[in-house]
């Protein structure tokens, strides 16, 4: 196993994170998974065993039974504390009342404080908001992330699921009050969804913010198990829960890019897929999601693939996104600036 340096921090994670929205299975949560204590245990230890030390979670998963799930087992497993870091998230509802839900400093700090008693923790080493408020002031969620940063109940923070321009807003108003910024951006990214290159990717590389991936498999379409012509399996997840929205199409050209390359390494195409973003500059960590040893065993493994020139050519060239405005204008008047190019 590999591990990178997390955001500006000194803290380094696996290049693989162990995800846990198949733990739990609570009411609409199990088109994701159902696992119980003794599946959810064992995914645990054979992940360490196998070299990861990043566990990401959230309050919302299965309506706070990931979390418990994951505690008990860190309890049980007895793993010394800072061989791990644990990450989990707020802002979802996680009850019927009116501000149980968002990124108020009420919400934020009640949220850690049930999150610190479910895990079993006494810190949380990554604490994220799980999107954007568009009611709380971002100025209000800055200062109350830093308040348990201050008090020592959270190391670092991040972000899931926002876009370029508050992600930057947050980290200016973090840098001006001198308050813990964003480390990381936990993001949908994968071979189908390129979507994030056009100006989250440039500006997490210019600010050294982290990037986690979700969904690496496009919720496992690119598994290997959706072909051109043929449907997946029936209970593949993909096949009860289509999400998240991908081209279709393009998707199955992917795939054809992507089965020769797993031929000739003799690995899954799931593999492939991972592999492909661990080569991204701009990733830290790849979050799997697994029902079984064997599928997390195959996931983990694609850290070990190194991806030869011609193979990364091909698959970017499969997954290329269209050009957009103005990304193609910035493009071309960036050639202007770069030595040996002769003017239009």
């Amino acid at each position: 196993m590999k591990y990178r340096q997390l955001g500006r921090t000194g803290l380094f994670v696996s290049e693989i994170c162990l995800g846990t929205m198949t733990f739990g299975g609570e009411g609409w949560w199990k088109a994701m998974g159902a696992l119980e204590q003794t599946e959810v245990t064992k995914l645990i230890a054979r992940s360490v065993e196998s070299g990861v030390n990043f566990i990401d979670t959230a309050d919302v998963y299965a309506y706070g039974q990931s979390e418990t799930l994951v505690g008990a087992a860190l309890a049980d497993l007895k793993i010394e504390r800072e061989q791990l870091v644990v990450a989990t998230k707020v802002r979802s509802r996680v009850g019927a009342g009116v501000n149980q839900v968002g990124l108020s400093r009420g919400h934020i700090i009640e949220g850690c404080k049930a999150s610190l008693k479910r895990l079993q923790l006494d810190y949380i080493d990554l604490y994220q908001v799980h999107g954007a408020d568009p009611v709380t002031p971002i100025e209000e969620t800055v200062a109350a992330l830093d308040t348990l940063v201050s008090q020592g109940y959270v190391r670092y923070v991040g972000c899931s699921n926002m876009m370029a321009w508050q992600i930057m807003k947050a980290i200016g108003i973090a840098d001006k009050t001198n308050a813990a910024r964003f480390e990381t951006l936990q993001a949908y990214y994968s071979l189908a969804g390129r979507d994030l290159e056009r100006e989250t990717v440039p500006m997490l590389l210019d600010q050294k913010v982290g990037l986690l991936v979700w969904s690496p498999l496009a919720g496992g379409f690119l598994s290997g198990k959706f072909t051109r012509g043929q449907d997946g399996p029936k209970d593949a997840r993909r096949s009860t829960f289509d999400f998240p929205p991908i081209d279709v199409e393009h998707s199955y050209g992917i795939i054809e890019a992507m089965q020769p390359i797993a031929a000739a390494h003799g690995v899954s195409v799931a593999r492939i897929a991972i592999a492909w973003l661990l080569h991204q500059p701009s990733v830290t960590s790849v979050i799997i999601g697994a029902k079984r040893i064997e599928q997390l065993d195959d996931n983990i493994a694609a850290s070990e693939i190194t991806l030869s020139a011609a193979e990364l050519a091909s698959l970017d060239e499969a997954s290329k996104l269209a050009p957009e405005y103005p990304g193609w204008m910035v493009k071309r008047q960036a050639e202007d600036r770069m030595p040996g190019v002769p003017p239009r």
